[in-house]
């Protein structure tokens, strides 16, 4: 088995591409490997698994959590079409503000790596999707922060022509409104 990580625009945030063995039968692929992600440096510990189903035009997002609950992810498309999200709010980064977007889907197989210091969303760009991802640390209701997606200082192109965004992720501040205690 064998996973292909590639280094994105911002230094962090990883995409992985694992092997695909494919037969009569169908597909079979690892996606995690323990020993693997640590020897890359990169969060190997994962205590959540959470799954995510959506409609098409499904916009979820931005979310993280402040410091020290902060949540390091590792994120799939098992079924479907996303565009997967994540930007910078690490304040003394020089890519603060900045984010990274990569499709994921059931026909790339491609995964995401987020870590701490991100806030993560995605849109689902096919007509529904199942979104799996491993997290290093519990949800933690009290931590939980977010960003408006559609944020004009991040001018995020989440390729959906009508957006459907919860009320919750409605309300969630700018990044330049949030408080920066919030930040990591």
């Amino acid at each position: 088995m064998s996973l292909s990580f590639s280094k994105t625009e911002i230094e962090g945030i990883w995409l992985i591409e694992p092997s695909v063995y494919g037969d009569y039968r169908g597909q079979f692929l690892e996606a995690f490997r323990e020993k693997v992600f640590s020897e890359k440096g990169l969060i190997s510990q994962y205590v959540q698994d959470n799954i995510s189903v959506s409609k098409k035009g499904t916009v979820r997002g931005l979310h993280y959590q402040k410091p020290p609950f902060a949540q390091a992810k590792l994120v799939m498309a098992i079924k479907g079409a996303i565009l997967d999200v994540a930007v910078d709010i690490r304040r003394n980064s020089p890519t603060f503000g900045k984010y990274v977007s990569k499709v994921l889907s059931d026909e790339n197989r491609n995964i995401m790596y987020v870590p701490p210091g991100f806030a993560h969303g995605f849109s689902v760009l096919s007509e529904s999707a199942t979104v799996f991802y491993k997290c290093n640390d519990y949800y933690n209701k009290q931590a939980e922060r977010g960003i408006k997606w559609d944020d004009p200082d991040l001018n995020i192109d989440w390729q959906v022509i009508e957006p459907v965004v919860s009320e919750k992720d409605q309300k969630l501040p700018f990044l330049n409104k949030l408080i920066t205690d919030d930040l990591f």
